[in-house]
């Protein structure tokens, strides 16, 4: 081997050896036993010398902290989606569509909704308390004519149209006489023409009636408009005129059941349309569309909020009345008996100031339409030599019936009315009656449309006869709103309400037979329906004499879940005209106080085992009603009744009546 052959031969030594040594020892770093060298590496920190596995464990490190990263969006954003379905379930807008059908309480293919001055009329909502029987639906389609149930036509558009299922017969009373058809026909007369129309008039189902929409507006001051799309087809109806609050809808919304974005849909509106604003919610408005829909925009969602006067053309029949010049002083006669007439003359002769005598001639003897008669032609010359009207009274109790039920099934039937009514005007125009004093007084809740159809073709007939007409009412309360005091002051020439009977002889327990309030409160609440100069004031000329004892308690017991039960007393009550109350005061010994509450003089007093008490009808308590009477400028003032009075009240009456 030559120089330069071994020169080469130990640098390749030389470098073999010096890789060696820099190669790393992986046992190096553990004594011979397999414990620890005294070189130990810190936990967590890698050896210089070991750089390729170095790397793999930083990237293993990198990748599981990536998934660990990976899965935290993952949940966060699986949170979020559900947060996010969360507050849209509780604050997002529903686009669940409402069923109009069910809406409009529509479940028939012949009923059509029905939506009355910005209402929707569904059957449960005519449907009367306590009644089992199926309400009928408001509205039905016929022929393709459209036509709305009676109660509904009554109760919410024209109360004067009467259906008489009895005698199948509709009626519509004007100032002259009644427009009159017949069930399934197209002919009717009005008053004393014949008509006819290209439609049914009336038809029914059973005894319910439906009344063509055309007719009704003949005589209505109303409008409609039919609307097929979108939902079930519909009448509009419109017959309540006056200021009404409008608005713009700003942009295209929705129409929804309720306020709240949750609540179905009921239509789509579009922006610029008009609505009547119904209720402000807030954040919500109850709103009425064009085309029958009632429900709630947004609030925001509306502009050019304002008051606008919605009005028709249309001629209202105008009933004429007789109206005295002067102020009316009249006084019921109660007349039982034929002889009681030839007592007129010392009946009225210590009277001063009375300008007309209502004698009690008339009653209805049965339930066939038939009536009493006490009438007397000498009794009215008598009076009218005296300078004194006649208004005989015609009453539905002291003549032959007696009851709720028996005045029902009289006015229920159109053929029983007329037959009262044309007896009544024989017998005024036979004695030469001046007027008819109305006083029924057992008419019930049921009775309440038949009766008031009753007055209005009373008033036609004494319209006709130059009778004038006057009606005798309780002070007004809501279980006798039936009475329709509102309508009588329409048709009738004069409305009485008797401002006494506050507590009778069926009452619970003693009291005033006409407290101040009792007639103050009743004249308030009549002014409301009546005017004026059309309002009477009955005043008693009468009190009763009150007697209490504590009830047993066997009594009680027996009374037990009655109305009776709230009593603990046992009371009893007669009659007496003024100076007899005077007089059992006097006899009993006891002194009558001014009672400011009932504006009357009070007694009371303990004999034969119980309370004795008495509130006094005398000059000081009249003058007290004569003063409400006269500062409310009512057409006059009546008494019950003739006889009873002290003959210085008249002095009294005409201080404020004339």
């Amino acid at each position: 081997m030559d120089e330069r052959e071994r020169t080469g031969a130990e640098r390749r030594r030389s470098e073999r050896e010096r890789s060696r040594r820099q190669r790393p020892d992986r046992y190096a770093h553990r004594s011979p036993g397999g414990g620890s060298s005294q070189r130990r590496q810190k936990p967590g920190r890698p050896e210089p010398n070991r750089s390729g596995s170095g790397k793999r464990s930083s990237r293993a490190r990198r990748r599981r902290r990536n998934a660990v990263i990976r899965w935290l969006i993952f949940i966060i954003l699986i949170l979020a989606v559900i947060g996010g379905i969360l507050v849209w379930k509780r604050y997002g807008a529903s686009n669940e569509k409402a069923n109009l059908e069910q809406y409009y309480g529509i479940d028939q293919e012949d009923e059509i909704a029905v939506v009355v001055n910005e209402e929707v009329v569904r059957e449960d909502d005519e449907a009367s308390s306590g009644n089992t029987e199926p309400a009928p639906a408001p509205g039905k389609v016929y022929d393709g004519q459209y036509y709305i149930e009676y109660s509904v036509v009554r109760e919410r558009i024209n109360k004067r149209f009467y259906w008489d299922p009895n005698e199948n017969i509709l009626l519509y009373t004007l100032p002259d006489g009644n427009v009159s058809a017949e069930v399934g026909s197209s002919e009717y007369t009005d008053i004393t023409e014949k008509k006819s129309v290209d439609y049914t008039i009336l038809k029914t189902e059973g005894r319910t009636a439906y009344i063509a929409l055309p007719f009704i507006q003949e005589y209505t001051n109303m409008e409609y408009e039919v609307y097929d799309d979108p939902g079930p087809s519909r009448v509009v109806i419109t017959s309540v005129w006056g200021e009404i609050q409008t608005a713009e809808i700003k942009r295209d919304t929705q129409v929804r059941y309720q306020g709240g974005v949750k609540s179905p849909i009921l239509t789509e509106i579009s922006g610029n349309s008009k609505v009547v604003v119904l209720e402000d919610e807030n954040d919500w408005m109850k709103v009425g569309t064009e085309d029958g829909f009632i429900g709630y925009v947004k609030t925001n969602t509306l502009k050019n909020i304002t008051t606008e006067t919605r009005s028709r053309e249309f001629e209202e029949p105008v009933y004429t009345n007789i109206s005295k010049d002067y102020t009316i002083n009249m006084a019921w006669h109660n007349v039982s008996n034929s002889d009681a007439n030839s007592y007129i003359l010392e009946t009225i002769a210590g009277t001063k100031g009375l300008t007309t005598i209502a004698p009690t001639w008339f009653s209805l003897s049965d339930t066939e339409g038939n009536i009493s008669s006490l009438a007397d032609p000498d009794y009215v010359n008598y009076a009218h030599q005296s300078n004194l009207e006649v208004w005989a009274v015609l009453r539905d109790f002291h003549g032959g019936i007696n009851s709720y039920d028996e005045t029902y099934e009289v006015l229920s039937y159109t053929s029983k009315r007329t037959k009262i009514i044309n007896q009544v005007i024989a017998e005024a125009i036979q004695n030469g009656i001046d007027g008819i004093n109305l006083d029924f007084e057992l008419v019930s809740a049921e009775c309440g449309e038949h009766y008031i159809q009753f007055v209005r073709e009373l008033s036609v007939r004494c319209r006709q006869n130059g009778l004038v007409f006057s009606v005798d009412n309780y002070v007004p309360q809501p279980y006798n709103e039936h009475y329709d005091i509102k309508e009588q002051g329409n048709v009738a020439d004069y409305v009485v309400i008797m401002g006494y009977d506050e507590h009778t002889d069926g009452s619970y327990e003693a009291g005033s037979v006409a407290s101040i309030g009792y007639l103050e409160n009743g004249i308030t609440d009549a002014l409301k329906s009546v005017s004026a100069d059309k309002l009477i004031a009955g005043v008693p000329f009468f009190t009763r004499l009150w007697f209490e004892t504590p009830k047993t308690q066997e009594e009680l017991s027996q009374e037990a879940g009655t109305e009776a039960a709230n009593y603990p007393d046992k009371v009893s009550c007669s009659a007496y005209s003024m100076d007899e109350a005077a007089q059992v005061v006097k006899d009993a010994g006891a002194q009558a106080q001014w009672d400011e509450e009932t504006g009357q003089n009070y007694a009371e007093w303990e004999a034969d085992g119980g309370t004795y008490k008495i509130w006094l009808e005398d000059n000081r308590s009249l003058e007290e009603k004569l003063k409400v009477i006269k500062s409310n400028n009512l057409a006059g003032v009546a008494e019950w009744s003739l006889g009873m009075e002290n003959s210085s009240v008249w002095d009294l009456i005409l201080q404020y009546v004339n």
